[in-house]
């Protein structure tokens, strides 16, 4: 007997989920991912590894 009241209820949550959208400050996002003062092309590995063609000739 329960278990159609469960599976209703299962159906109402998955409708609600699927109907969700929460809202985004894009801003706030676009600063934590771009703070501002550094430089967005940085090659933090360059140090790390010799460039791969290094020495070779075309």
């Amino acid at each position: 007997m329960g278990r159609g009241r469960q599976k209703a209820k299962h159906t109402k949550i998955a409708r609600e989920l699927k109907s969700y959208s929460p809202s985004v400050n894009y801003s706030a996002l676009e600063k934590e991912l771009h703070p501002e003062g550094e430089d967005l092309y940085v090659d933090k590995w360059a140090d790390d590894y010799s460039d791969e063609y290094e020495g070779e000739k075309a």
